[in-house]
């Protein structure tokens, strides 16, 4: 039974009672394993353009831009830094004093190459009244530290990653968010115009909208457009409720039930709430200096031409159902296209009756549509490009994690394993029907899709669940479409010394 306080605190997160009984559920059973069919490959559900077709799609890319629709870059940009920076944060608490582990070493070694090495030399002369190298010198190397993490610093272990300094230029060093700046005003701008949004937690708002004011200005006159930024905030009725080993809800010390954000899966409902029509994803840490790019903008533009070129098709053969005048070859056409270009296939369609095989194929036509870059597989972590069964019987391509694959299934396992590529999260858009309506996106989410982990809180263990993905579960019923794109386009910092690669100097 819920007492008045879990009734209030309910209602003040806009989180029903059923939602929450549906959560409590989920972790006494579990979510399913998905049912795979392969990983997919190039020629098997990664298409791998020639020359000739970039080019093209290109074209198709830019003539879109130029019939004046609207175009919208979506960072998802909430996560702070604090992972970035676990090995320096070990360091500050370790029982010795100088750099002793690899990842240490290397950190002071380059510390030099840091774009952020100027204004931490500033911090740590003004709080000790000596500069990086002379404390370095003196083997007083947890001070420089100090002065990176610390609020009496740059307070770099509580920023928001987009906000950290990344990449040195003549005119000053950039932070993620400036470099999505600029992306947005060469590959997503119409009209003379860039629309750029970005999800943040609450706590870092009003610094990022501070920090767009203090930059946006320079990059809107350097690419010669008007910036339209705009921010929005996990929603807290995303949140999910935290259990305890026995799958009761998990109670603070106030006796108030325990909500945790519900992942990026969440950000669904911020998606649905953009007015656009066609939107670009890529996360906040995944950007390089202008040097390199060249490469990210041509495969944005060709991601973004393979889609259009695609809804537009997708339109044409809907209004053609409309109709009514079509002919039994016009619906072989069009399985053809639901099957070969949209790669979604029905085992049984040859049985439909011709009323039903209609009704098929307006449902897999009339849906958001995206096309996802993939890369060559280094061994990155990631999710993988997949064939994969739906509730609804058919195969369709994927994206999963390696928590929705059944690790006891040796034939699964393998796919997962010796899979070709994996997904940056470098994902372009559609997201209006052929009407031009906005299709509401929570309808799409495969809601048997989650995930549950193992945390603590004031050392007692807990169970955290979180939503479908957002580009897992969360865009199950979307049609899909993957690209192979260089490796060069994908570039995440997950630790400070990532920043040392060569991508990043």
């Amino acid at each position: 039974m819920l007492s008045q306080q879990d009734q209030n605190q309910l209602a003040a997160k806009g989180i029903s009672e059923e939602k929450l009984n549906k959560q409590l559920e989920s972790f006494k059973t579990g979510f399913p394993f998905l049912r795979l069919e392969a990983a997919a490959s190039i020629g098997h559900g990664i298409m791998a353009p020639t020359e000739e077709e970039r080019e093209n799609y290109i074209k198709a890319w830019d003539s879109y831009k130029a019939e004046g629709h609207q175009i919208l870059k979506f960072v998802p940009a909430s996560g702070a830094a604090s992972r970035m920076f676990k090995d320096m944060f070990a360091f500050l608490s370790a029982d010795y004093d100088v750099p002793t582990t690899p990842f240490e070493k290397q950190f002071f070694e380059h510390i030099k190459e840091f774009a952020f090495r100027e204004e931490l030399c500033g911090k740590c002369h003004e709080n000790e009244g000596k500069k990086i190298m002379q404390l370095i010198s003196e083997g007083n190397y947890k001070a420089v530290v100090a002065n990176m993490l610390e609020a009496k610093g740059l307070n770099y272990g509580q920023l928001p990653k987009g906000l950290l300094l990344f990449h040195n230029y003549e005119d000053g060093p950039r932070t993620p968010m400036e470099e999505h700046l600029v992306e947005a005003a060469l590959y997503a701008s119409s009209n003379g115009e860039a629309n750029v949004h970005f999800t943040v937690s609450h706590d870092h708002l009003e610094l990022f909208k501070q920090k767009v004011a203090d930059k946006a200005e320079k990059y809107a006159q350097r690419y010669g457009v008007k910036y339209n930024i705009s921010f929005s905030e996990q929603k807290p009725s995303t949140d999910t409720v935290a259990a305890n080993t026995d799958n009761t809800p998990f109670r603070n010390d106030d006796g108030s039930m325990l909500f945790r954000p519900g992942g990026h899966g969440a950000l669904i409902e911020n998606l649905n709430e953009i007015e656009a029509d066609i939107i670009f994803i890529k996360n906040i840490d995944n950007v390089v200096p202008d040097r390199l790019k060249d490469e990210t903008v041509t495969y944005k533009q060709l991601l973004a031409g393979i889609l259009v070129s695609l809804q537009q098709k997708a339109f044409d053969y809907l209004r053609k159902i409309d109709s009514g005048e079509y002919t039994h070859e016009d619906l072989e056409e069009i399985i053809r296209f639901v099957q070969r270009d949209l790669c979604c296939r029905k085992a049984d369609i040859k049985e439909l009756e011709d009323a039903d095989l209609v009704l098929y194929l307006k449902k897999k036509l009339n849906r958001p549509m995206r096309v996802c870059g993939v890369v060559k597989n280094v061994g990155e972590p990631g999710g993988g490009p997949f064939l994969t069964y739906n509730q609804d019987g058919t195969v369709s391509l994927q994206i999963l994690e390696s928590s929705q694959i059944d690790k006891s299934n040796e034939e699964y396992q393998k796919m997962f394993t010796e899979g070709t590529h994996f997904n940056p999260v470098d994902l372009v858009c559609a997201v209006k029907d052929y009407k031009g309506n906005r299709f509401n996106l929570p309808d799409f989410v495969d809601k048997s899709t989650g995930f549950i982990s193992s945390k603590s809180k004031n050392g007692k263990e807990l169970k955290a669940l979180e939503l479908p993905g957002l580009w897992n579960g969360a865009m199950s019923d979307w049609s899909t479409i993957f690209v192979e794109v260089p490796l060069g386009t994908f570039n995440p910092v997950k630790t400070v010394n990532d920043l040392l690669r060569e991508q990043h100097q």
